[in-house]
């Protein structure tokens, strides 16, 4: 996932790209929209993208569900 890539550190494309295995087409396009969404943002002077508060708060939240999710049992 994008957001866990970038995390607290940071990361240019090149580490987004092969890390979440996406063209860089791919990686153009959602790293467009995460910015859309102001999930990231590109910090210029550092070449590299950063999660936003509303990224890592989303991020925690996406956890949460899938944690969730995991442990609920089938119903059939």
């Amino acid at each position: 996932m994008i957001l866990e890539t970038v995390g607290d550190s940071g990361a240019i494309q090149a580490k987004i790209m092969y890390k979440v295995y996406l063209s860089f087409l791919q990686m153009k396009e959602y790293l467009s929209e995460t910015m859309r969404h102001e999930l990231i943002v590109y910090d210029e002077r550092a070449q590299i993208y950063r999660i936003t508060e509303k990224g890592k708060r989303f991020l925690e939240l996406y956890r949460q569900m899938t944690e969730s999710i995991s442990m609920t049992k089938p119903i059939l």
